[in-house]
């Protein structure tokens, strides 16, 4: 059997837990949400990294779904609230293809029933507005991780790619990590500071994860994950979710990416546009600055060095994908993991290591922030702090 059928093979049996797509923010900036006019029943091929066929040709079996607004967006909690309800229209739509999940055992059950379970991922605490009371809002409404930062610093935490603020965790930081625990919403440390990450480490008494973020030392962009730090995952018994953005990846993609988010800006886009006419700036810019293409190797490598330092119990994969204008050859769409543990057998990963990467690491970590806010439920009531009260 060639690595590729092997890859199939394992993928039917235990398919991805890919820990971040940002399909609702996609159809949001495309089509306000106009689910019909981006059929996800359809090839969508021309317009997104993601639909039904796509993800079953992937092998994924359960997706996060990102809750993503941008820090910048006034009114950042009610457009949240409006991309958890594209992800439900998205489940009721599908009904035969998605299901919703929100434990560990609802995922079990959709893998039983050959459906994708659909979870829900807030990325950025701005999401909260400084509000205990809102965390507890969206966790009701189905998220079940949340993102400490975006790409800018907000008041109780630091983000990785923003000049340091706070320090990492202010008071009110760590309240935050805190109550999450007490919810069962797991801490995704993706985007944050290093200084953040080692705080929420520090504070946290659930397992945390990274939802889309690989490793700084193959790769030094703020972003990824240093050494110190995924040594500590196994005493916190988290999980480092390897994504797949060129520019997190592949150390000549960051220059590259520095030059054409400039470019974005000079011709009046956000950096992170990748609607059609983002895009077109995207391509006028690439064709007189060849970008450098990033491959399936590529993040091997990433996943390599992760599983040295961290251990093979505490590795993921969150893609990135419809987050990223650009992705490495053979990772093209949704439709490529089986490219990536083909890649990952002929290095002679086993089954049962790849196993846990896809599918059960994931699980596992999840039910484990069930367990440890069952037990913070019966002795700690909710939390009403304020960032005024803890932070002065």
């Amino acid at each position: 059997m060639s690595p590729l059928d092997q890859a199939r093979a394992l993928l039917a049996e235990f398919p991805v837990v890919d820990g971040h797509n940002d399909l609702p923010w996609a159809l949001r900036q495309q089509v306000r949400y106009d689910l019909g006019a981006r059929d996800i029943a359809t090839d969508q091929s021309a317009h997104l990294h993601t639909d039904l066929a796509r993800l079953r040709a992937g092998g994924v079996g359960a997706q996060y779904w990102s809750v993503y607004v941008r820090s910048d967006l006034p009114g950042a909690v009610t457009a949240t609230l409006e991309q958890i309800d594209c992800v439900r229209q998205l489940i009721d739509r599908h009904p035969s293809d998605l299901r919703a999940a929100l434990t560990a055992a609802d995922m079990e059950a959709a893998r039983a029933e050959g459906r994708i379970a659909s979870l829900m991922g807030a990325e950025g605490g701005h999401s909260i507005d400084n509000s205990l009371a809102t965390l507890r809002g969206l966790y009701a409404l189905g998220v079940r991780y949340m993102t400490l930062t975006h790409n800018d610093n907000i008041a109780w935490a630091d983000s990785a790619t923003d000049v340091p603020a706070v320090g990492g965790l202010t008071a009110f930081g760590r309240e935050v990590v805190r109550e999450m625990n007490r919810e069962g919403m797991l801490v995704d440390l993706s985007h944050v500071a290093a200084t953040t990450m080692r705080d929420a480490l520090d504070t946290t008494s659930a397992p945390v994860i990274f939802s889309h973020s690989s490793a700084r030392a193959v790769c030094d962009h703020p972003r990824n994950i240093p050494d110190d730090v995924l040594e500590r995952l196994p005493a916190n018994g988290g999980v480092a979710m390897v994504t797949f953005v060129p520019k997190f990846v592949l150390q000549a993609a960051v220059d590259w990416t520095a030059a054409a988010d400039d470019n974005m800006r000079a011709n009046g886009f956000h950096h992170l546009d990748t609607t059609p006419e983002g895009m077109k700036v995207h391509r006028v810019f690439e064709e007189s600055h060849p970008r450098p293409v990033a491959t399936v190797s590529t993040v091997a490598d990433h996943l390599d060095h992760m599983r040295e330092v961290a251990g093979i119990d505490h590795l993921g994969v969150g893609g990135d994908y419809d987050g990223t204008a650009f992705t490495p050859d053979g990772l093209d769409d949704v439709s490529g993991y089986p490219n990536l543990i083909a890649e990952l057998y002929g290095r002679g990963w086993s089954k049962p290591d790849l196993a846990k990467l896809t599918w059960q690491n994931a699980v596992r970590v999840l039910g484990a922030a069930e367990d440890v806010a069952r037990d913070l439920q019966a002795r700690r009531a909710p939390s009403n702090a304020t960032l005024e009260q803890l932070d002065g």
